[in-house]
Parts: C-alpha cells; structure tokens; sequence
C-alpha cells in the first residue's frame, strides 16, 4: 500500500460524494455494508490489477480495452504505447472510465480525468520505484529498458468511485 493519510482522505471523500449521488437503483445494490472505504480499497489493489479502460472517440463512441492498472497514492495508473489509441484519446478528451472486475465478489469503478504522468521525471521516482518493482521481477531487466524507452504512462483523477465487495459464495 501507497497512500499517504492526505491520499486516502481524498479519496474516501471521492468515494463518499459518489453514494450521495448515486441513483436508487445502484444504492439498493451497493448497500453500505457491500461498499469498500478508501483504506480497504488500497489494500485490495497491490501490485497490478487488471482494469477495463474506456475512452471516447472523436465522434464521442465509447471505447474499451484492457490495461495493466497500478493503483499507487490513491489513483488508478497505466500505461500503454505512447502512439497508442487509447492515449491519442487521452491527449485529446482526457475524460475516462474504468472498472477493476475480478469477478461478482469485487467491483471497482472510477470515473475521472486521465492526466499524463512522465514516470521518468525526478518528482515520480517513487511511482516509477513501484512500476519497476512489480514488472522487473516479473519480466526481467529489459522491461525497465522499454520504460526509459518512452512507454507512456497516466493517472486517473477521479470524481467518481464506487466500490463494491462481496465474500465470494464457493
């Protein structure tokens, strides 16, 4: 886990402002006892976990595909090719979706801002530290080379997050 005090006391009250607003329908599913705080929700989502990302074409068609998800300091991070479609999007509507969906036990939604991170400048050496920790050992030396090479990378700021949990019946 990541998150600083001031992080998980931003996001809990992104988490607590998104059930105020939800809808009765999404309220009756996500009952209080089924909702993650801020603080369950960064122990649920160490090392990397798989997202489905939405994005937006310029003619605003939904788009989604998956992406290798770091939930570091209280934000969902990715990466992808900087050529990719996905962060042509990004540069040109930054607004994103993505949903963390293991199975009917666990659902992690957020809606936000994608911003672009350069995991290579001296202020994200610590997030740079953790994508390396968690790939390195996996992949070998040489994924650390195709980060120096230009991979690019983005946080999701959020406005909305909701979160729901539920012990799983097997």
């Amino acid at each position: 886990m990541h998150e600083r005090p001031e992080d998980l006391a931003e996001l809990q009250a992104v988490i607590d402002a998104s059930y105020a607003q939800a809808g009765s329908h999404l309220a009756a599913i996500h009952e209080p006892e089924r909702r993650l705080d801020a603080a369950q929700v960064a122990a649920e989502l160490t090392g990397m976990r798989l997202l489905v990302l939405a994005t937006a074409t310029r003619d605003r068609r939904p788009i989604t595909g998956p992406v290798d998800g770091i939930f570091y300091r209280g934000m969902f991070h990715f990466g992808s090719s900087p050529d990719s479609v996905r962060f042509r999007h990004i540069r040109e509507r930054a607004d994103v979706s993505a949903t963390h969906l293991p199975g009917e036990h666990l659902a992690i939604t957020v809606h936000g801002m994608a911003e672009i991170v350069d995991v290579n400048a001296p202020e994200h050496a610590e997030l740079r530290d953790t994508i390396l920790g968690i790939y390195v050992p996996r992949y070998g030396e040489s994924w650390a080379e195709m980060l120096d090479g230009g991979a690019a990378y983005a946080r999701i700021r959020p406005r909305r997050m909701l979160t729901f949990s539920m012990p799983d019946p097997v």
